[in-house]
């Protein structure tokens, strides 16, 4: 299906408390979490108050600070999942990319095209030089996701963290602010 519409599909925007159905019904499958190193929220009070963090805005003006974004549909509205930068060094303008998506709309290219988004942002308005993602090295839907992006594989590190007793391996992806500014010019 051809995109010939100027109306991107996918909207960037905060969460808003109309979000909190959707927002906790992915958050509990254990899907999303399954390469995440922690189980999947499921009491009701963890859950709001995890999105009650996660709606809050931050100014990312200090290491450690993330800002979260909303997914949704541009047609309908409909709450896809979350992307987020996460400040890892202001001093070397650096942010992490983080994202999770409900399932359910999973295999539409929706992911691929949010954390387009998210990394314009990111070298655009709020100026990185450099951004990177951590991913589980099991995780090809994510490994697909960053690649299609053009991030660059800058390590693999071996056995680095462990979960239920499996220990699991991790990539680490990296793009420059000039790379992308070179890719979408």
């Amino acid at each position: 299906m051809s995109h010939t519409s100027s109306v991107p599909r996918l909207q960037l925007r905060a969460f808003v408390p109309g979000d909190f159905e959707t927002y906790a019904r992915y958050h509990r499958q254990p899907a999303v979490y399954r390469y995440l190193y922690t189980e999947a929220p499921q009491e009701p009070a963890v859950l709001q108050a995890q999105f009650v963090r996660d709606a809050l805005p931050q100014r990312l003006a200090q290491d450690g600070d993330t800002r979260r974004y909303a997914v949704v549909r541009s047609s309908d509205g409909c709450l896809l999942g979350e992307t987020l930068l996460k400040l890892a060094s202001a001093a070397a303008r650096q942010a992490e990319l983080g994202y999770i998506f409900d399932p359910a709309h999973g295999g539409q290219g929706y992911a691929t095209e949010a954390v387009a988004l998210t990394l314009a942002q990111g070298f655009g308005p709020l100026g990185f030089h450099r951004i990177f993602a951590r991913l589980d090295a099991a995780n090809q839907g994510s490994v697909g996701v960053v690649e299609r992006l053009g991030m660059r594989r800058e390590a693999h590190l071996i056995e680095n963290d462990q979960f239920n007793g499996q220990w699991g391996d991790e990539y680490i992806y990296a793009l420059l602010a000039r790379e992308w500014h070179s890719r979408a010019g």
